[in-house]
């Protein structure tokens, strides 16, 4: 890729099996025209060794914190202070969780800590020290800290279990770093986010909701400012971490978020409809807690403001991202709601595929047809949607700029 030339990436190997894989990383990289530097941690050099990082990229391999051929034997400032970016992977559980508290007692670790460029770490390690609770709180907090997660994926492990924490695929980690290297596209842009469920009160303890995490929105809004754009982020009640960078907006029912979705609108460039609002309130709420009897109990609901379709309705408004979530027929639902909403583009997957798990698969529909992402962790989703909307807005434009050849009479 031109477009990355003489990028410079610092990578950062630590202790994992995975560690034979980014041998073949660092080589895609090289011939996508990436300047790589690998740092090791010790554990790292005893699953491979440096000579083999140094073979492939031409340099030499930096393992000590105190290595003498760096000025003042500042090695960490050194690294960190040339490099664009610097990706980790694979990253064990002990290195998320030094990074995440503040510890750094290697060469890597305190590169990460001194570092003034962006943070990347592809995550591998053992299914249940991935579902620990404690790497799961030092991962919201990384990406709180601005840190790109990047995966894992599910599948086969060393250890022979299979389930989440198997790291991605070279070819994977290539594709999502040269994305993050690539020139911010977005840059100088507003993006406008919904993201999460909304909670329609019923009484005072009960609601209406549903299930949804809001990863993928938030996974949409952190792919929007790895490509340099404004982000607001309008999100209902979720348990996530805010992304890093973008503007936060907290809200509870659909109504809340309406009026946030109208209070930020007004010079968004693209607006990504991802929130699962409900589609009907309560009437009215009880001021009380209603006791439980005997008797059947009806509430009388009213539907909720179509929040996307009041932003496609705009004049000059946003380009516009819908969502659709289906158990079934999911082409003719998709199509149907991009059609009876009015929007150029939208995405759409089965609630099985996606409800309660860390990766999804989406199909895209446009004007242009169906374009299928397959599974992937919703991070690298979240970039293939934000990618296909700018090309879809940029071809629109580049269209709507082109003049008609003048008739000759």
């Amino acid at each position: 890729m031109d477009q990355v030339a003489n990028r410079r990436l610092l990578l950062g190997v630590t202790g994992g099996i995975a560690a034979y894989k980014v041998a073949e990383l660092s080589r895609l990289l090289i011939r996508n025209n990436v300047d790589v530097q690998v740092a090791m941690t010790e554990a790292a050099t005893k699953f491979v060794t440096p000579a083999t990082f140094q073979a492939l990229t031409g340099k030499p391999v930096i393992t000590d914190l105190w290595d003498a051929s760096f000025p003042n034997h500042m090695a960490h400032i050194e690294l960190s202070r040339g490099a664009d970016a610097i990706l980790v992977a694979p990253a064990s559980a002990d290195f998320m969780a030094k990074v995440a508290n503040g510890l750094g007692d290697d060469l890597l670790s305190t590169a990460c800590l001194a570092r003034n460029c962006p943070l990347l770490m592809a995550p591998a390690m053992n299914r249940e020290m991935w579902d620990n609770a404690a790497t799961q709180r030092n991962v919201e907090r990384l990406r709180g800290d601005g840190v790109a997660i990047l995966g894992p994926a599910a599948g086969d492990q060393a250890c022979g279990e299979v389930g989440m924490g198997r790291m991605l695929e070279p070819e994977e980690l290539l594709e999502a770093v040269l994305a993050f290297l690539a020139p911010r596209r977005l840059a100088g842009r507003k993006v406008l986010v919904t993201a999460g469920p909304t909670f329609e009160a019923i009484d005072t303890v009960r609601g209406i909701t549903n299930l949804s995490s809001g990863k993928m929105g938030y996974a949409i809004a952190e792919a929007a400012v790895a490509q340099g754009a404004d982000v607001t982020l309008v999100s209902g009640p979720t348990s996530l971490a805010r992304p890093a960078q973008a503007h936060f907006v907290y809200v509870t029912t659909a109504a809340e978020m309406m009026n946030a979705v109208k209070a930020h609108v007004a010079g968004s460039d693209y607006f990504f409809s991802v929130a699962a609002v409900a589609d009907y309130t309560p009437v009215a709420a009880s001021s009380r807690k209603i006791k439980k009897s005997a008797e059947p109990m009806e509430i009388k609901l009213k539907p909720t403001e179509d929040i996307l379709a009041y932003v496609a309705g705009l004049k000059d408004g946003p380009f516009c991202v819908g969502f659709a979530a289906e158990t079934e027929n999911l082409a003719d639902y998709a199509q149907a709601k991009r059609a009876r909403k009015k929007i150029p583009m939208i995405v759409a997957n089965l609630l099985q595929h996606t409800i309660g798990k860390e990766e999804n698969e989406v199909t895209i529909y446009d004007d242009a047809g169906a374009h299928t992402l397959a599974r992937a962790p919703k991070s690298r989703i979240a970039h293939g949607i934000v990618s296909h909307a700018l090309a879809l807005r940029e071809a629109a434009r580049a269209q709507a700029n082109v003049t008609p050849l003048k008739q000759v009479s």
